[in-house]
């Protein structure tokens, strides 16, 4: 596929680049911010599109954005507008309001659409999923994830992924966001959900003081309790994911799996992986798009967010 790259803002522009050019063309790029543009031009070396309406006139058949979230909903009502299909970085946009117009235009011009949910497709969670699905586990109860790293105590995040109107908040919308679409593949969408939202780290580069530690708790109708933990203050901190049921329990921990459950006499024992899918971006780039990354998926997530958002205690 012939591309081309929308904004260069989002930390993983470059891996999706890399992967373009591993499976096509990459035509160049568009980015108004000078400074990014620059580090991303001497990175790859491709050409830099003076304005979006160059880049849509080029002959990119899909387009990958990398822009400001808050930048989304223009960007992508005019991308598919001018008939190219999109690959998005999570999040959708900052409300389900510009998720939906961004779903109209979408389906209006008849475009393809995929966004990054990548930790669907990765062994690990998938083995989770298999083994919650088989019905082993029992009725499901309890689902926790945890996935942190150490962007801000190391301080190698940009500080643009500090500035609140241009995120949509801190931690829980950038790093919290695969807990969020994991939570909603194993159990659906909450009735309610609360969050605790702090600043843990001191940084002269937080200046809206967006939470760099969080959690969310979210209620579900048939009784089940999901809680996603993340943050930007945790080195070697491993990716955790548990889900119980009345039966017994699955666990990941970094990439490896266990299980408790009577096949297993109660004893922990680990499972087999399954085999990882092609990542989202992939899918996008070979037109061969799996279930659970499409315009359904990105607007609960967006709406998961912004239950988490309303419901939060900050300090």
């Amino acid at each position: 596929m012939r591309t081309a790259v929308c904004g260069v803002w989002h930390v993983h522009a470059g891996d999706y680049t890399r992967k373009a050019l591993e499976y096509g063309e990459v035509l160049g790029f568009y980015e108004p911010d000078e400074a990014l543009a620059e580090q991303f031009q001497r990175a790859f070396g491709i050409h830099r599109f003076g304005s979006l309406e160059e880049l849509l006139s080029s002959d990119a058949e899909g387009v990958i954005v990398c822009s400001a979230t808050s930048d989304h909903r223009d960007v992508m009502l005019r991308i598919a507008d001018a008939g190219k299909h999109i690959f998005t970085e999570k999040v959708l946009a900052l409300s389900s309001g510009d998720c939906l117009a961004i779903q109209e235009a979408v389906e209006r011009n008849g475009v393809r659409f995929v966004i990054s949910l990548p930790q669907k497709y990765n062994a690990a969670q998938k083995t989770v999923k298999a083994v919650a699905d088989s019905g082993e586990l029992g009725r499901i109860n309890y689902f926790r994830y945890r996935n942190c790293h150490s962007g801000s105590t190391k301080n190698w995040l940009p500080a643009h992924f500090y500035n609140a109107h241009q995120c949509g908040g801190g931690a829980m919308i950038d790093l919290g966001a695969h807990g969020m679409y994991l939570t909603n593949w194993f159990l659906g969408m909450p009735v309610s959900a609360s969050s605790a939202f702090t600043v843990a780290h001191d940084t002269a580069l937080n200046t809206d003081g967006v939470e760099d530690n969080a959690v969310t708790v979210m209620a579900f109708s048939g009784g089940a309790i999901a809680v996603n933990e993340t943050g930007f203050v945790s080195d070697y901190s491993p990716q955790v994911m548990e889900v119980f049921g009345e039966n017994g329990y699955v666990k990941m921990v970094g990439k490896t799996v266990f299980k408790c459950t009577a096949q297993t006499d109660g004893r922990e024992t680990e499972v087999p992986l399954e085999d990882a899918s092609d990542l989202p971006i992939v899918q996008f780039l070979t037109g061969s798009i799996l279930p659970g990354c499409g315009i359904e998926e990105a607007k609960a997530l967006t709406r998961l967010m912004e239950m988490a958002y309303a419901g939060c205690a900050r300090t």
